[in-house]
């Protein structure tokens, strides 16, 4: 459900951006009251691990489209919603900074609908009330699926009224938002299950990693080497295995604008600043659409789509994983640190 620049105007992307940028700097206050070490490791360990995941793409049937998982809401359970939307916007900024994974305008538009929505609004709106204080398995699956289709839905509405509000395609609201919607329904059951399955394998084996139990006293003494070191591994497999077994099929929103427009990306329109955040991403993609960058190739203005340097393209996507894993790891658990070390500043 990344949204390529082609999709938003300049007056939508910039609200968007200060919407975003408003909710990172609520959350990065909210987070440092309670930041310790074990919550910036798992920060950065879990973000790596959303990234590798989110390069899976698994087929829907009978659609011709795929989905992958969007980690917002298992972010949540894990780390809490405020830590959570900082870790899922650090990966959305590290996809589209690196590998041209959503338009940088865009950017704003994808940190709300991927992360504010089911970090901020499904999780405490929807599962926390189901779940409560009882962490029993029917309430965790029951809460996971109700809040992951909460959420992929809403962000799908979400994708649609920006795209709409932008003015700048010729989609019709009614069609597009009729396709939408279906495909994101069955996105959300997948991703439900998921995570239900995720959290009930970690309440049974480590249940004061769970956020209901994050800040007590268990949770700081029991060493987290073993979980880390799970979570990392995990990352890494999926990153550089098990994306190589990910659906060629067109994503939701690709899916989405295919059959409403006829084409899976919208050609990205002529203006100053679209063309220049083009020349900016070409520039600071290394691993363009998770591939090995084509040195002959450059991109269309707005496309924010790069040719692969292979056929197939297996090492350029094991590669993306497995350095993407590692630059999101990096990244998470400095922004954690600094917060923490803003904390210590504070405290003083």
């Amino acid at each position: 459900m990344h949204m390529a620049d082609a999709l938003v105007s300049p007056a939508v992307g910039g609200t968007m951006w200060v919407v975003s940028a408003g909710a990172i700097g609520y959350c990065s206050s909210r987070i440092k009251k309670n930041l310790d070490d074990g919550t910036v490791s798992l920060m950065g360990v879990l973000g790596a691990f959303v990234f590798a995941a989110q390069m899976i793409n698994f087929a829907i049937p009978a659609t011709g489209s795929s989905g992958h998982l969007g980690g917002g809401l298992l972010l949540a359970v894990l780390l809490g919603p405020a830590a959570a939307f900082l870790t899922l916007a650090s990966i959305l900024v590290v996809q589209a900074l690196f590998f041209a994974d959503g338009g940088i305008l865009a950017l704003g538009c994808n940190i709300f609908n991927m992360g504010f929505i089911p970090c901020l609004i499904a999780y405490p709106l929807f599962y926390k009330p189901l779940v409560r204080t009882e962490c029993t398995s029917p309430r965790i699956v029951i809460a996971s699926l109700v809040a992951a289709i909460a959420g992929l839905q809403l962000g799908s509405l979400g994708v649609v009224f920006q795209t709409i509000f932008s003015g700048i395609t010729d989609l019709s609201p009614q069609t597009f938002l009729f396709f939408m919607q279906p495909v994101h329904l069955a996105i959300g059951i997948v991703e439900g299950l998921a995570t239900a399955s995720i959290i009930l394998f970690i309440a049974r084996a480590r249940p004061d990693i769970l956020h209901f139990s994050v800040h007590t006293a268990s949770f700081r003494k029991k060493p987290l080497r073993k979980p880390l070191l799970l979570f990392f591994s995990a990352a890494l497999i999926l990153g550089s295995i098990m994306s190589l077994l990910a659906s060629g099929l067109p994503d939701g929103l690709e899916w989405s604008l295919l059959h409403s427009a006829g084409m899976a990306e919208t050609p990205g329109p002529p203006g100053s600043v679209h063309e220049a955040l083009a020349g900016v991403q070409e520039k600071t993609a290394l691993l363009p659409d998770y591939e090995f960058r084509q040195h002959a190739g450059t991109p269309s203005a707005g496309d924010n789509q790069f040719s692969p340097v292979l056929p197939g393209g297996a090492s350029g996507t094991s590669f993306s994983g497995f350095i993407g894993s590692i630059l999101t790891l990096l990244i998470v658990s400095l922004i954690g640190l600094l917060l923490k070390r803003r904390q210590t500043h504070t405290g003083s």
